[in-house]
């Protein structure tokens, strides 16, 4: 039975969030601010460390997992041994246990127990999961949370200190030597991966929002950094989820029980529900400045990273569903960050256009969400996701061609990136033009707006928008060198054609 091998009374089980706070607080894990959030520190790791992720290459796994330079095999017998020395080293500790559910809809959600050294790790497994409300609960999944623990990588296998490794067939994460959080809620992200479309259920990195009535869902798939928690959170539409989902036979199912909000210059102007959440009780603001004294957060000071973060429960935003679903989506909207300033801000895809931007997943690494990213870098990244899925990309893209095709879903492009330049040269995508576009779509407006071909890619771009510029919209019109933007065009398709050819 899962926790078997911990010995030590469970002082500190399924703690509410104020008891998590308190005793968060008395062990000085974090600082209380002055509206209520606990803040805390996670440096050096500020972010996911990829060279630390591993799978356990076992029966279950072998001949399912992509292996490759994402998905990295362990072996079986080091994982065994180096789970036994941190469950040893979690005996000696005061544990904060927390059981929760990933997955709204009953039929597919897994059961998981995080067992933590830390109340602020039992805290985000609280607030991003969704907390079991059962009598009896049975853990499916265990994450061992154990950041002071600091592996050896010569004896253990490990890359460094820091370890992120899942087995499917132990049904065990181990993760130590990081406080970074995002590694809890991402594993759990990865094992949905693993298991759904296994079951026909495609499963996305994506927000997810819906209008007037449940009828009217809209997904917003993206990297980190692209926009997905930032335009899912509209006053005019109600959130399901801003970053994991399922896709069913029934509809879109949100996989948490939170938000994973980028804090970094958060200002109540430009969204105000993410600033509101991230301004209450309970909610786990990380790496975000304050001052000791005054207990004041300064959202605008990177001096600890770029990629600070507010942790909250969705019911923190005013307009979220109670129950975590929505029917099949009406548009889908793929996010990229285009850090060379080629695309436009939209356009229109096809269904073959669709599933080439879906398998190409181009955007850029926004600065800190990966460890060593300083500034944004052009990338390639398969669905949007490629370092949760541990599938081959063809069985995440074949799903999702289905049900755009079964539910003749419309899909747009849209660039929340540069404009007028690279980086370096032109400016990041306002977010009110992106808000126009994003609005447009979605009550239907620019589809029934004539479009004109991009000369680069062939994209179906619109001809005006209302709320935007029209020189915008035709991303070679904001150069003041054309011949840099064709250049630089040139450039980016043959990015394309070298790492983005659909592979289904």
């Amino acid at each position: 039975m899962i926790q078997q091998s911990i010995k030590k009374q469970m002082e500190f089980l399924n703690l509410s969030i104020p008891k998590l706070v308190e005793e968060a607080v008395k062990r000085n894990e974090g600082l209380l601010s002055k509206y209520g959030p606990i803040v805390i520190n996670t440096t050096p790791h500020t972010g996911r460390s990829p060279k630390d992720r591993f799978i356990v290459k076992d029966g279950v796994s072998e001949n399912t997992v992509a292996w490759g330079d994402i998905n990295k095999p362990f072996d079986e017998n080091k994982f065994l041994a180096l789970k036994a020395k941190v469950l040893k080293y979690l005996e000696e500790k005061d544990l904060f246990i927390k059981d929760c559910y990933v997955g709204a809809d009953k039929r597919y959600r897994i059961s998981v127990r995080t067992t933590s050294e830390k109340a602020v790790g039992a805290l985000f497994a609280h607030t991003m999961f969704i907390p079991s409300k059962d009598k009896e609960f049975t853990p499916e999944f265990q994450i061992l949370h154990a950041p002071n623990f600091k592996a050896d990588p010569t004896t253990d296998g490990t890359n460094s200190e820091a370890f992120v490794i899942i087995s499917f067939k132990d049904k065990t994460v181990l993760i130590g030597g990081t406080h970074y959080s995002g590694e809890v809620k991402k594993s759990m992200f990865s094992i949905m991966n693993f298991l759904l479309p296994q079951r026909g259920i495609m499963t996305m990195h994506s927000s997810a929002n819906y209008g007037k009535t449940k009828d009217d869902v809209a997904i917003f798939f993206g990297l980190s950094g692209t926009g997905k928690t930032t335009l899912s959170a509209d006053i005019e539409r109600t959130l399901i989820g801003d970053d994991e989902h399922g896709w069913s036979d029934d509809g879109v199912f949100n996989f948490e029980g939170g938000c994973y909000a980028k804090a970094i210059k958060l200002k109540i102007e430009t969204e105000p529900e993410i600033y509101v959440a991230s301004n209450k009780f309970g909610t786990l603001l990380e790496n975000v400045v304050i001052d000791p004294e005054t207990r004041e957060v300064n959202f605008d000071d990177a001096s600890i990273s770029e990629n600070s973060r507010a942790s909250y429960p969705v019911s923190y935003i005013p307009n979220m569903t109670t129950d975590g679903y929505g029917h099949h989506p009406k548009n889908i909207i793929m996010l990229t960050c285009d850090a060379f300033g080629v695309l436009p801000p939209v356009s229109r895809l096809s269904h073959e256009e669709a599933m080439d931007h879906f398998v190409c997943g181009y955007t850029a690494k926004v600065a800190g969400t990966e460890e060593g990213v300083k500034e944004p870098q052009a990338t390639s990244s398969p669905c949007f996701g490629a370092p949760f899925m541990p599938l081959p990309i063809s069985t995440y893209a074949k799903l999702l061609g289905e049900k755009i095709k079964k539910h003749n879903v419309d899909v747009w492009l849209v660039n929340t990136g540069w404009s007028g330049g690279p980086y370096g040269v032109g400016n990041r995508m306002k977010l009110s033009i992106t808000r126009a576009i994003i609005t447009a779509a979605l009550d239907g407006t620019l589809k029934n707006i004539k479009t004109k071909k991009e000369s680069s890619f062939g994209l179906s771009i619109p001809v005006s928008c209302p709320g935007v510029p029209s020189e915008i919209l035709i991303p070679r019109n904001t150069w003041k060198d054309k011949d840099a933007y064709d250049k630089k065009a040139k450039e980016l398709h043959e990015l394309f054609r070298t790492h983005c050819q659909l592979n289904i």
